[in-house]
């Protein structure tokens, strides 16, 4: 590491956010080595936020509290928004970033690829066959729902692809850990002397 590295500031950032549907309070470290403190009650949901932040070596804490009696939905969305926000609010003005990350992740029979850029222009397109419900009615669809909130707050551009398998919480879980990979690789400090991370000068 060198030493402009080791005395960049730490990328912190702390989002809440309440609806009339939702309560949710998050804090994410860049920086950070893994750490998950997660809670949003829907336990599935709880386990992949885990992998994202254990794989993509950050930080991140999460209390959420939705109508769970009437849906998911409400509360998965929220928690992709305030993830969106808290990424977009720690990598302040992208200008030291790699900002392009790619990851291919197996789990057992699965495989799923991401490819995202940190580039200003929200994305979240999926291909492949969405996984189907799993443990506890999270599904596939609501996944897509977490992504696009995600995207569409960090000014994401976000692919994510099932290339194949036969068990849902594996397509699902593969899905998870190569967007954890993707993720740190984009928000990764490349460490050289240059204003943007673009040619036109601005994201």
């Amino acid at each position: 590491m060198s030493d402009k590295q080791a005395a960049a500031p730490r990328r912190l950032a702390s989002i809440s956010r309440a609806t009339r549907e939702t309560r949710v309070d998050l804090v994410l470290n860049l920086d950070g080595t893994g750490l998950a403190e997660i809670d949003s009650g829907i336990g599935f949901f709880d386990h992949m936020l885990t992998q994202l932040a254990f794989h993509g070596f950050f930080d991140l804490q999460i209390k959420a509290a939705g109508d769970l009696a009437v849906d998911l939905h409400h509360t998965v969305e929220d928690v992709g928004i305030c993830l969106g926000q808290a990424f977009s609010q720690a990598l302040g003005g992208r200008r030291d970033i790699v900002r392009y990350g790619q990851a291919l992740a197996p789990m057992d029979e699965s495989l799923a690829r991401v490819a995202l850029d940190f580039s200003g222009r929200p994305l979240c397109l999926t291909r492949g066959r969405i996984p189907a419900a799993v443990a506890g009615g999270f599904s596939g669809q609501l996944a897509v729902e977490f992504w696009r909130g995600l995207a569409n707050n960090a000014g994401l551009t976000l692919h994510i692809e099932f290339l194949y398998g036969d068990n849902d919480h594996h397509l699902l879980e593969a899905a998870f850990k190569a967007l954890a990979r993707a993720l740190a690789a984009a928000a990764a400090r490349h460490g050289k002397e240059r204003e943007h991370a673009s040619t036109k000068g601005i994201l």
